[in-house]
């Protein structure tokens, strides 16, 4: 049998690495394709520019990782129990990511957005999307938690999202301090942002 090309995942796995790492503007497709250990013309077979190549990265990360949160936010997990499980996946992956490249990279997703939303429209759209769909993880855990009434959420949708900026915020100061430190006090501030242990037992 014919042997299966892995050419396209490993451009996608070495445009996310350097980009995240460095930036989209310092990474090119030159050395992409070396790292990859990609010849260009094949890059051009695959991918129309580095932009193409920049979503698709995403879009694979993305897909990667749906399954671990699909498990951390199971419907089956105690609703604030997920969020500690979240935010417990983030340190420990990040933490891996250090280890492995010496720098607390943060998002990629903002890491990215933050650099290029303004001039790429293809990238802004796909990260947009991902990050849509992430908060209807933080969304779901928000509304079941209100729910049972461990917290005062009436508009899971607004909370979802002011959780998600605190998360963001948190990774991006982590990457700027590279410290890993930084994200130990999110799990508290995310409780008290959403009132956790502050309603009031029916009388």
């Amino acid at each position: 049998m014919p042997r299966t090309s892995t050419a396209k995942e490993r451009l996608t796995d070495a445009a996310l690495r350097m980009i995240w790492g460095n930036s989209y503007g310092a990474t090119s497709v030159d050395a992409i394709c070396e790292q990859a250990n990609v010849k260009k013309g094949s890059f051009y077979y695959f991918f129309k520019s580095k932009s193409d190549l920049a979503v698709a990265a995403l879009d694979a990360d993305w897909k990667g990782n749906r399954a671990q949160l699909d498990s951390i936010f199971s419907s089956t997990v105690p609703p604030l129990e997920r969020l500690k499980r979240y935010f417990e996946f983030s340190y420990e992956h990040l933490l891996q990511i250090k280890k492995e490249c010496g720098a607390v990279l943060g998002c990629p997703f903002y890491t990215l957005g933050s650099e290029v939303c303004t001039q790429d429209t293809a990238l802004r759209d796909k990260i947009q999307e991902i990050l849509a769909w992430k908060l209807t993880y933080f969304e779901s855990a928000i509304r079941d938690a209100h729910a049972q009434g461990l917290i005062d959420a009436p508009d899971a949708k607004a909370k979802a999202k002011a959780l998600f900026m605190l998360i963001q915020g948190g990774l991006t100061q982590a990457r700027i301090q590279n410290n890993l430190d930084v994200l130990r006090d999110l799990y508290p501030c995310a409780l008290d942002l959403l009132g956790a242990g502050k309603v009031e037992s029916p009388a």
